[in-house]
């Protein structure tokens, strides 16, 4: 039976599976709750959204996603906090940057009102898919595909946008041990590196294997040109701790503006911890280590917020980082976290009621 909840047609499941879910062992992404929201554009503009019980798509072979990769997503989560109440953490960067994504692989530009209006529809369905175990939160993935028909090289000409959740435990990373990346590159100037392209992800998997095979865990990205430039670390923007200063890349084509990236600096800045945003040699932070000035590395992201980086390797050596007390990583971690489960005053006007 379909009823309209903020103007939004939901369809619910006629059964649940949430009795079989494990919460307290949740691993990330693979447990996927009862329904999703999807919106089609069709006939040149897009469609009402409307939520649906969680299911398979439908597409004809010939669809230009199998065949031109037009596809892009996000990455967000929802929180409880210790009442009850379910927060988003910044959801209006996420919808700009969707959108900024789609100009870039010319896809059609989703309208506000039908992502944050299906997104907050979504999670009012599915409010008890949302842990309120210690460090968990209900993933959620916003995506776009081109489901237009056409073998010719072209945009397509209908897509579909989706919105599916899958609720998660506590995220930990351990030690990560991360590879310097001499020869393949994550993007290139005038690509697409700053949108989230799921081809962009694909193009890592190669290059990250390898490392794995060496040993480590994943790789730094240095720059499509010289090498001589780290840019990001796996799926994630990097901060580099020098001293007492945090120094990160600049955004460009090639680096995706992290919305955790640009919520650290901003944190990091009002709480008085000097900042650079500039280019970071790869001899700089070698240099750095080997004279002990070299005092943190760590990734910033959606999934695990920061992920503190134990050593890296570099030309066959492995270079290791002093385990500090207090780190900015962990002082960072903390502070955003608390802002999520509504634990903490929210200074920037983060949190998003749901």
């Amino acid at each position: 039976m379909e009823t309209m909840v903020n103007n939004i047609s939901v369809e619910k499941a006629t059964t649940s599976k949430i009795n079989e879910v494990d919460f307290d062992n949740l691993s990330f992404g693979s447990v996927y709750t009862d329904h999703m929201l999807v919106c089609d554009y069709v006939n040149g503009a897009w469609q009402s959204p409307k939520v649906v019980p969680y299911q398979p798509i439908s597409l004809d072979p010939s669809a230009k996603i199998f065949h031109y990769g037009q596809s892009i997503f996000e990455g967000m989560k929802a929180y409880k906090d210790e009442s009850g109440k379910t927060w988003l953490f910044r959801p209006l960067e996420n919808h700009k940057r969707l959108n900024k994504s789609a100009q870039r692989l010319a896809i059609p530009e989703l309208p506000e009102s039908h992502f944050m209006d299906g997104l907050t529809t979504l999670l009012q369905v599915e409010q008890d898919w949302i842990p309120q175990n210690p460090g968990s939160s209900l993933y959620i993935r916003p995506f776009m595909l081109a489901s237009g028909k056409g073998f010719h090289a072209s945009p397509a000409d209908e897509y579909k946008f989706i919105i599916a959740c899958a609720p998660s435990g506590a995220y930990f990373s351990g030690k990560v041990k991360v590879l310097i990346e001499e020869k393949y590159s994550r993007a290139a100037n005038g690509g697409v590196g700053y949108a989230k392209a799921g081809g962009n992800y694909a193009g890592q998997f190669y290059p990250t294997q390898l490392a794995i095979e060496k040993g480590y865990h994943q790789v730094i990205w240095t720059d499509d040109n010289t090498h001589e430039y780290i840019e990001e670390a796996g799926a994630m923007n990097i901060f580099v701790r020098i001293n007492d200063t945090l120094i990160t890349g600049p955004t460009s084509d090639r680096i995706l503006d992290g919305i955790t990236r640009k919520s650290i600096l901003q944190i990091a800045e009002n709480q008085g911890i000097a900042t650079e945003v500039r280019k970071i040699s790869v001899s700089e932070v070698v240099a750095a280590a080997k004279n002990g000035s070299l005092k943190e590395m760590f990734g910033a992201g959606t999934a695990a917020v920061v992920s503190p980086i134990a050593a890296f390797g570099y030309k066959d050596t492995d270079y290791e980082l002093p385990e500090l007390e207090n780190s900015y990583a962990s002082q960072l971690k903390k502070y955003i976290t608390d802002v999520q489960y509504n634990r903490s005053e929210d200074k920037f006007g983060w949190r998003y009621p749901v």
